[in-house]
């Protein structure tokens, strides 16, 4: 039996395995219906669930949407750096991993909860503020890299990274619009091209 205020391991997975199944569920119909079209009602029901049991882990339908948006820019960063690490020196990790991201991007899911309905619901400045920690860390510190070992010129690296970050994400949501599937590999190869322009002469594309 149980004594004093101790979790038993068995609530805590309890607690583990509703929290993962709200952000599963809330993730499906955001993605589907977008943020404005869901309810939380919708959501629980659809598990079974009281609206009691979500607020237990979620003060609301914004909160659990940030936790959902902040899951989708984990898995897409970490798709940028397991691309990054299979490549062979700083300047091929960083032109796979920016073409890792685009592709991640053109993903409807990934483009719906966390490049249009994202910056909408939680506010510009906050969502700028999750994707600098996920996959804006990684390509800060690709440019750096980069530019450590001499493959572009010296710069400030702030400022290449933003210019970067944000013609991939316009380029997403640009794909997000498209009906040609012929756009993403196009694309792809217009970043390519961005990316080749930054290099030092005396580095040529190896």
């Amino acid at each position: 039996m149980s004594t004093g205020g101790a979790v038993s391991p068995t609530k805590i997975e309890q607690r583990q395995a509703t929290v993962h199944a709200l952000l599963t569920e809330g993730r499906r119909q955001f993605a589907r219906d977008g943020y404005a079209a869901v309810s939380l009602a919708g959501i629980v029901d659809a598990l079974g669930l009281t609206k009691g049991a979500l607020y237990h882990h979620f003060p609301g339908k914004a909160a659990l949407f940030r936790a959902v948006v902040e899951q989708v820019q984990e898995q897409v960063a970490a798709r940028v750096v397991a691309a990054a690490e299979a490549a062979p020196g700083s300047w091929r990790q960083l032109t796979a991993g920016c073409e890792a991201f685009l592709r991640a991007s053109a993903d409807p899911e990934v483009q719906r909860i966390m490049l249009i309905d994202g910056p909408a619901v939680l506010g510009w400045d906050v969502w700028r503020a999750l994707d600098d920690a996920s996959s804006g860390r990684h390509l800060r510190e690709a440019l750096q890299a980069v530019i450590d070992d001499g493959v572009i010129a010296p710069q400030p690296v702030e400022p290449l990274m933003h210019l970067l970050s944000g013609a991939m994400n316009e380029a997403a949501l640009w794909l997000a619009r498209s009906d040609d599937p012929r756009d993403l590999d196009d694309t792809v190869a217009a970043l390519h091209s961005l990316l080749d322009a930054l290099r030092s002469p005396a580095n040529g594309a190896t």
